[in-house]
């Protein structure tokens, strides 16, 4: 049954990275990284109908290759991934292979190289014009550096698609990452890189892994103003988040001029997720795809690439999430007040014992106060913004005080 609403705008050309072999990237029983999250978002967004619409392309990823893999990583990493994913009793812990966050398993290459495949189609879709939108909810691992993994991520999909990207012609891309922990290894991979704006809005690294992400970091030498960085106070709610985005985001996209946005979309910055510290609802994280989709439409030719990411309430929070954003990615939103299928709650209570959520969102209010009704300076979030628009606003042209 399919509960989207009748919509006349025209539906962009989608193409969604979906294959049950996704789930094989698997740390573990008791890994916060569960692959369930994956099977439970396709099988939602299945029941919502967004699998069916004529417009979307469900296809499956292959494995990249050492060859795509290694435009963002070295050689000599990916050569050591293939090593302990052959035998993981030979572990790497100096590339982060074989740690507490990364355990080595049998099949680790395959399995990262699959999600990365899936963005890595993505940006093809994108540059042979078969897709304006691409959807990859198994990607978003944005904490693999060039030579090392780190925080559930042995490959930096998201970064290879950005590559990919520019490597077929494309002149500026921006990367616009709202997981609750720092994009840190995408922003590593492109520090120098003039090309590639990257924008992450997360928790303080005071509070949170990787500890890093503050308004000081702002791109290399011959990039500088590219590395742009919300470093939020831990309990930062939708208001204060949405206020933060709107404050930063919108207007360096607008003076970077983009032709095309690539976007991370952990949703662990939801109220309920177990290992960070903000306040967000559905609703809110609803809200900032739909920014970002505005954007795309706005500034590239309605290009846009979205990942997954973060995300460890695996049964209430991450499928509605990721619904959403497949949902608005393909121009059909679902209504926040969507009934939640009946036979996706089933399986649910049936497998996992547990009730499921009722509604697709979490029934709050959302309200913002815009940038341009004040800067409070004993806000902590609003020190937060001024301080990023200080670092980096005057490099684009941009005023931090009015712009």
């Amino acid at each position: 049954m399919t509960y989207l609403p009748g919509l006349s705008q025209p539906a962009p050309p989608t193409t969604v990275a979906w294959s049950p072999a996704m789930t094989a990237y698997n740390f573990g029983p008791g890994h916060p990284m569960a692959p369930e999250r994956m099977d439970l978002t396709a099988r939602l967004a299945g029941s919502l109908g967004l699998f069916d619409l004529p417009h979307v392309d469900v296809a499956a990823p292959e494995v990249a290759t050492d060859q795509e893999l290694s435009t963002v990583h070295s050689t000599d990493f990916v050569a050591a991934v293939r090593r302990v994913s052959s035998d993981p009793t030979q572990t790497d812990q100096a590339r982060g292979l074989g740690t507490d966050d990364d355990p080595a398993f049998a099949g680790m290459h395959e399995a990262a190289g699959r999600l990365a495949g899936g963005s890595l189609m993505s940006a093809s879709r994108i540059l042979d014009g078969s897709a304006l939108h691409a959807v990859n909810f198994g990607g978003g691992m944005h904490h693999a550096s060039r030579e090392r993994a780190s925080g559930f991520c042995i490959y930096n999909d998201a970064a290879l698609a950005v590559q990919r990207l520019l490597d077929g012609g494309v002149s500026k891309v921006a990367y616009i990452d709202v997981d609750a922990h720092h994009g840190d290894g995408t922003q590593s991979i492109f520090w120098d890189d003039p090309r590639v704006l990257t924008v992450s809005l997360h928790e303080s690294g005071l509070t949170l892994f990787p500890g890093t992400g503050f308004a000081n970091e702002t791109g290399g030498t011959n990039a500088e103003g590219t590395a742009v960085n919300v470093a939020l106070p831990s309990g930062t709610g939708d208001a204060g988040w949405l206020r933060a985005f709107h404050a930063v985001v919108p207007q360096l996209v607008a003076a970077f001029a983009p032709e095309v946005i690539v976007s991370q979309h952990g949703c662990d910055s939801h109220r309920g997720d177990p290992l960070t510290h903000l306040n967000l609802s559905v609703d809110g994280q609803r809200e900032a795809v739909t920014a970002v989709g505005n954007m795309a439409a706005r500034h590239c030719g309605d290009r846009w690439i979205a990942t997954g990411g973060g995300g460890y309430n695996v049964l209430q929070v991450v499928p509605r999430a990721w619904s959403h954003l497949i949902a608005i990615a393909a121009g059909r939103p679902v209504p926040l007040r969507t009934p939640v299928p009946d036979d996706w709650r089933r399986y649910v209570e049936e497998k996992f014992g547990t009730a499921a959520p009722g509604l697709m969102g979490d029934d709050v209010e959302l309200w913002w106060r815009s940038w341009e009704v004040g800067f409070d300076p004993n806000d902590a979030v609003d020190r937060t913004v001024m301080a990023t628009r200080k670092a980096v606003f005057p490099v684009h042209g941009l005023d931090p005080w009015f712009d």
